[in-house]
């Protein structure tokens, strides 16, 4: 049985943070564990509160699970502020794990901030040299590598930018782009650029989706699966919980993580394109 441990927040509307990590690990087939950083009173509407935990709470979490489970991979969301990120990465480098994933989580759907602007330095220097994938949508990599996100072409530099802070695989998400029709990521492994292509959503029901596809990512690490692989399997996993749409709230409802299970788990949903 392989192992997945999250690192993140907790949402009490069950449609991102720990709470969409651990569907997603379990869709997966993937036992899932989690470290709380912050409890979070949140809906479809929005953030209505944010409560952290200290860094020796998130810590002696994650000590319970190094010291006896273990896990095959990790992934991080909503970290909150640089006295988390350094305890976290402090733990990693302790305990040796590899498949790393960082979802570097800064802004809710409904615009709160979700990672104190001091965290971020901190999440550079600590946090990124330890990861094996960071999977930041284009506003998180315009605020990590200064640059103005528009092209593809500026998609590769963003993900050469991050590349050389230390992370060795970056996929920078597409959900934000202009394009009506397409969602376009791009994987980028010091080697060559993947642009994988999906077919855009019309949808205001994304909530957690983030979060659902790192979780994704980090079970297929956990499985043994090559970087790429495992990204493209996220792909699927995330463009079919999009797809079969739930309704749920007044505002961006969550996603159905069992949508790639029902719908059949060998079903491609993304057209890759290098």
């Amino acid at each position: 049985m392989k192992k997945a441990l999250t690192i993140a927040g907790s949402d009490s509307g069950g449609g991102a943070g720990i709470q969409a990590d651990l569907k997603t690990f379990q869709e997966l087939e993937v036992f899932g564990m989690s470290a709380l950083t912050a409890v979070t009173a949140q809906n479809t509407l929005g953030v209505q509160a944010v409560y952290p935990m200290t860094a020796e709470a998130v810590m002696t979490q994650i000590d319970s699970i190094g010291e006896d489970i273990g896990a095959d991979a990790v992934k991080t969301g909503m970290l909150f502020n640089a006295e988390i990120i350094e305890a976290v990465a402090k733990k990693m480098y302790h305990y040796h794990w590899t498949n790393v994933v960082v979802d570097p989580v800064m802004i809710a759907k409904g615009g709160a901030s979700l990672l104190q602007n001091e965290a971020i330095s901190a999440l550079i220097q600590f946090l990124l040299p330890l990861s094996t994938v960071i999977t930041p949508n284009i506003p998180e990599a315009e605020v990590l590598t200064n640059l103005s996100i528009q092209t593809a072409e500026d998609k590769k530099e963003a993900a050469k930018k991050l590349l050389a802070l230390g992370v060795k695989n970056v996929v920078i998400k597409g959900g934000h782009d202009e394009d009506p029709n397409q969602a376009v990521d791009l994987f980028y492994d010091g080697l060559e650029f993947v642009f994988i292509k999906s077919k855009r959503i019309n949808t205001k029901n994304t909530h957690g989706t983030g979060c659902t596809f790192s979780a994704a990512v980090a079970a297929e690490l956990a499985k043994g699966h090559l970087v790429y692989d495992a990204v493209a399997k996220a792909k699927s996993f995330i463009q079919a919980a999009i797809e079969d749409q739930l309704d749920i709230g007044h505002g961006h409802g969550p996603t159905n993580h069992w949508a790639f299970r029902k719908k059949g788990a060998g079903t491609e949903h993304g057209e890759i394109q290098q």
